[in-house]
């Protein structure tokens, strides 16, 4: 039996996450995303709770743990929160590189930020020596660039040139546009990469659940306390049914991501998990985050209230890696193997 509960350590975790995301993180979303980057005060609060790399310490809880803690800071900031994680979903790749060093290289210095791309997320061509193309969207201050593709995992320290992006969503994190032209590929491997690209998906994946959480919470407590016709407009059986089927959405992401994330953490194989869990949240997305504004009627289109923010937010999300495309392929690629591997086909 698969048991989905956690135990002290994770117990532990979650409630100080809760109260960052509370306390700190949530209150300055707005702030964060004017200054296109978390506080100062809130950028060492982060650093002092040892959440960045928490699956690769010593003990590393896993990615159970990560999605825990990635659900209650996308629910607060998810900009911020990538833009806080330097090592981020990039970590996977630089562990299947070089161990802990490599992971170590960017946890242990500040002035370091890793980040993780596929040739899908721009027009990129990579070989063992250089790599050469655009990504649309990355973090500003990127030093440790890991492209993944079919062939392997390729390293990029030198030669990234950084453009600003006036995108709309994500701010907190500076977006900006990465170019390269024949950058010096500082470490290739060919080694598979189902699995890094599995726990890239889940922590991407978690982020946008905990947007779409509480994008979908505060619209229901906005129908509760909104009256039209002498009664809240939660009550009126078209929006209750929405609301529900919103809530049913959240509860079914949630549960492949817990699935995937345990899978990853029993030395399964989670690629096909990991890859249907994040397509079914980034569909559930374009569902969640348009009705959280619908909901709210014109005011869900105006920065006093966070839902247009919610939904601005999870639509990019939901680009990252590829996207659902890609994501969608990679999974029926997988089954097939898996299938064929059983002797079915």
């Amino acid at each position: 039996m698969i048991d989905f509960g956690i135990g002290e350590d994770e117990t532990l975790l979650r409630d100080a996450v809760e109260r960052f995301a509370r306390d700190a993180l949530a209150p300055q979303a707005r702030v964060a995303e004017a200054n296109r980057a978390p506080d100062l005060a809130t950028i060492a609060l982060y650093e002092s709770l040892g959440l960045m790399g928490l699956e690769f310490a010593d003990g590393g809880l896993g990615m159970q743990a990560r999605c825990l803690v990635n659900q209650i800071l996308g629910g607060a900031d998810p900009g911020a929160a990538l833009a806080l994680d330097r090592l981020g979903h990039a970590g996977y790749a630089l562990w299947a590189l070089d161990g802990s060093e490599g992971v170590a290289a960017v946890t242990d210095n500040p002035h370091r930020r890793a980040w993780l791309a596929t040739p899908e997320d721009g027009a990129v061509n990579i070989t063992e020596r250089h790599a050469s193309g655009v990504l649309h969207f990355a973090p500003a201050g990127v030093t440790d660039l890991v492209v993944v593709s079919a062939g392997g995992v390729a390293l990029i320290r030198d030669g990234i040139e950084s453009t600003p992006v006036r995108g709309g969503g994500l701010k907190a994190m500076n977006p900006v546009r990465i170019g390269l032209d024949a950058a010096p590929v500082a470490r290739f491997r060919r080694l598979p990469v189902a699995p890094l690209l599995a726990r890239a998906r889940l922590y991407l994946a978690s982020l946008l659940l905990g947007v779409l959480d509480t994008a979908g919470s505060y619209a229901r407590d906005y129908a509760q306390q909104r009256v039209a016709f002498g009664k809240p407009i939660a009550h009126h059986q078209a929006l209750a049914f929405l609301l529900t089927d919103m809530h049913t959405a959240v509860t079914g992401a949630r549960l492949l991501i817990q699935d995937a994330a345990w899978r990853a953490d029993a030395g399964l194989d989670a690629a096909e998990a990991a890859a249907t869990a994040f397509t079914e949240t980034v569909e559930q997305s374009s569902f969640i985050g348009p009705n959280a504004v619908q909901v709210l009627g014109g005011l869900g289109f105006m920065q006093d209230y966070p839902v247009e923010k919610y939904m601005r937010e999870s639509r990019l999300l939901g680009l990252l890696l590829g996207g659902a495309d890609q994501a969608r392929e990679e999974a029926a690629q997988s089954r097939d193997m898996t299938l064929m591997a059983g002797g079915v086909l």
